[in-house]
């Protein structure tokens, strides 16, 4: 009877232990709940100014196209395979049709579907460049069902993003704009767009990263969000919590062609700067170095003397450019611009792309392990950026000679190699690259090694001197060619 009576005692201690456990959760997860954030009257009161973009496209552009529509195109949705009478299939023709409805002769009616928002009440919009690429016609559709044909102030490819103006009276709502140099990584963002059509769709989510660098995509440090972004929504709004655009959506990572959590958005500081310039001239002007830089792995740091890596390592100054005007050389390592720290060679091309022609910069390198300081006078973009050359023709087995140090055969450069390469006397292209110190820095069959340890290769013979030279145990800098493209490798050197 005692042990009964201990259990029950036991039991009712364990059961007011639980009860006071809910008891205190209880009011912890009403808060959790009271804590997320109400988009309802962001929504609200911005939508109106969040329209639809839709185009038209002329039948011979398309044709000149490919018969694709271009770019921007909206992604044909594949049909599942429903039964005929399943009640589904009355909703999908609903939303989608059968086919594409026929328009005016000549012309095919919404061949691109897009977003964007007014940021004047006088009718100007930011959109996408893609959403209006090869457009015939533009129609710009606001939340109250009223319809306006557009002009295309300006676009800039570069940046992805196209002005447009409408005729108004002066009563268009306008959006807010914010700073999106103040988002932080993990602050809340929404959208809002027309993903596959669906008019003024609201998603949300967070920040990811800021300042990321995409392929293609040197002059814009996109805000990475994980925010739900689909075909449709491209050239809309990104909104912080203040109900400001910080952002315009402009990309997403997929690899089915829908939401993976992976989206990109230009930010809205990027923007003005080209909404103003297209505004007020028609076109943009960057700024421009006139260098190909790298970014500064750990093997390649040690073998500039770095104790650790950082920066945007220059692998070929561009002959009359602003870099070469003020003594930037290959091997330089920049690491701050005009008082900003470069973490990584992505930051660099946004910061002088923003930077105004003309302007005299501060710009701090690392040379041979040292740190200096140069001005340099920041020059315009040119409209086509540099090409690299070809690469070179086919190696021939005359005039081969083996470097055992390095495991590598090379020969000598023919002529018109060398001018093809625009090499003027320098490099020797490796014929074969054996299991080694060369292979294991990556160096590869058809490279042309320019530089060893920031020397000059102009022969074999230099080579062999060079590599004859280098201390046992240490790793150096070697600047190749690969594909008419510079890049620096770090080679480690055999004791032996």
């Amino acid at each position: 009877m005692k042990s009964c009576l201990i259990l029950s005692r036991a039991r009712l201690l364990a059961t007011l232990f639980l009860v006071s456990t809910f008891a205190c959760a209880a009011p912890a997860m009403a808060l959790g709940a009271a804590g997320l954030p109400d988009f309802t009257s962001l929504v609200r009161q911005n939508s109106p100014a969040v329209v639809n973009i839709s185009t038209s496209a002329k039948l011979d552009e398309l044709a000149d196209a490919g018969g694709e529509g271009g770019e921007n195109q909206m992604p044909q949705l594949e049909m599942p395979n429903i039964p005929e009478d399943h009640p589904l299939n009355e909703l999908f023709r609903r939303f989608f049709g059968d086919q594409m409805p026929e328009g005016p002769q000549g012309m095919m009616p919404q061949s691109s579907l897009g977003s964007g928002f007014i940021v004047s009440k006088d009718g100007y919009v930011i959109s996408n460049y893609h959403v209006i690429k090869g457009a015939g016609e533009i129609v710009v559709r606001l939340s109250d069902r009223r319809e306006f044909k557009a002009e295309v102030v300006g676009s800039d490819p570069r940046s992805d993003i196209a002005v447009l103006k409408v005729k108004s009276d002066g009563d268009l709502p306008v959006v807010k704009l914010g700073r999106s140099e103040a988002l932080q990584v993990g602050e809340w963002v929404l959208a809002i767009g027309s993903p596959f059509g669906f008019d003024h769709s609201v998603t949300a989510g967070i920040v990811s990263a800021k300042g990321r660098s995409l392929p293609n995509e040197n002059y814009v440090p996109f805000i990475q969000t994980d925010v739900a972004i689909n075909p449709g929504n491209s050239g809309g709004p990104l909104f912080n919590l203040d109900g400001e655009v910080v952002g315009v959506n402009s990309q997403i990572y997929s690899r089915t062609g829908g939401f993976m959590g992976l989206s990109f958005a230009i930010p809205i500081d990027v923007v003005m700067n080209v909404y103003k310039q297209l505004r007020e001239t028609g076109s943009v002007s960057r700024g421009w170095l006139g260098v190909l830089i790298q970014d500064v792995t750990g093997e390649l740091a040690e073998s500039f003397k770095m104790k650790m890596p950082h920066g945007a390592l220059v692998s070929k100054v561009l002959p009359d450019s602003p870099a070469a005007k003020a003594g930037v050389e290959a091997g330089d390592v920049i690491t701050r611009f005009n008082g900003k720290d470069i973490a990584t060679s992505s930051d660099l091309p946004p910061m002088v792309g923003a930077t105004t022609v003309g302007q005299k910069i501060e710009v701090d390198i690392i040379r041979d392990g040292s740190k200096r300081s140069m001005l340099i006078t920041i020059g315009q973009l040119p409209e086509t950026d540099e090409v690299a050359g070809n690469e070179p023709a086919p190696a021939t087995p005359d005039g081969t000679a083996r470097i055992d140090r390095l495991k590598i055969s090379v020969r000598e450069l023919t002529a018109p190699e060398r001018e093809e390469l625009e090499l003027k006397g320098r490099g020797v292209l490796v014929e074969q690259v054996k299991q080694g110190p060369a292979a294991a820095a990556g160096l590869q069959q058809m490279d042309v090694i320019v530089q060893i340890n920031f020397k000059p290769v102009d022969s074999i013979a230099t080579l062999k001197k060079l590599v004859g030279a280098l201390a046992g145990g240490t790793k150096v800098p070697m600047l190749i060619h690969r594909e008419g493209s510079p890049m620096f490798l770090a080679l480690e050197v055999p004791k032996n």
